[in-house]
């Protein structure tokens, strides 16, 4: 089996309903396991699935063009991890959400990506060309809103959850796939002697 963990941060609600797409898309790819982590409530058992994963999920809403402060304190509680590279070869991918198209999105995707890096963790991109991005395109094209790094959705701020975008989560719902089955993929593949 393989695990995938989805670590995110939702301060109304709308990252959580992002992260519960890219988890269903992950646990469709056959012998996988996933678990979502809040991590703004950790508990012993979220730190081990994410220990024991072969792929991290992060997600975070952008707030004033970036991650969540709640998302950037669990990336300080790693710092015992980062030390010992104890998430050294896993893989990751990132996804956020703001209320505007652009929303510096992709920034936030990069603080994610970098975060990644320092782990010593290989970036999964979102591998989706982008949607609705001619006359004849459709705002309900996969990747609707043109990202590469990670999939990025749009929430408006007067609308709850329940009234995210379908591609959006279509989008999300990809991530989780691609992801899962890169670490279905790498799982197979021979792994190199210890230097």
């Amino acid at each position: 089996m393989n695990t995938v963990a989805i670590a995110y941060f939702s301060g109304f609600g709308h990252t959580a309903r992002f992260a519960a797409a890219v988890e269903e898309g992950a646990a469709s790819v056959p012998g996988t396991r996933t678990h979502l982590v809040a991590v703004d409530a950790l508990t012993e058992e979220d730190w081990l699935a994410l220990d024991e994963a072969d792929a991290i999920v992060f997600g975070s809403p952008t707030y004033l063009g970036d991650i969540a402060a709640k998302f950037k304190a669990f990336m300080e509680q790693t710092s015992g991890r980062w030390k010992n590279q104890e998430w050294n070869g896993k893989l990751a991918g990132g996804f956020v959400n703001s209320g505007a198209k652009s929303g510096d999105k992709l920034h936030a995707l990069q603080s994610l990506n970098l975060f990644a890096a320092q782990h010593g963790m290989v970036w999964v991109s979102l591998g989706l060309l982008p949607g609705w991005n001619s006359s004849l395109a459709s705002e309900f094209d996969l990747n609707r809103l043109g990202f590469w790094l990670g999939a990025a959705a749009q929430s408006n701020g007067d609308e709850g959850p329940e009234a995210a975008h379908p591609s959006d989560l279509a989008t999300a719902r990809h991530l989780g796939v691609r992801v899962a089955g890169q670490a279905a993929r790498t799982r197979h593949l021979p792994q190199p002697a210890a230097a």
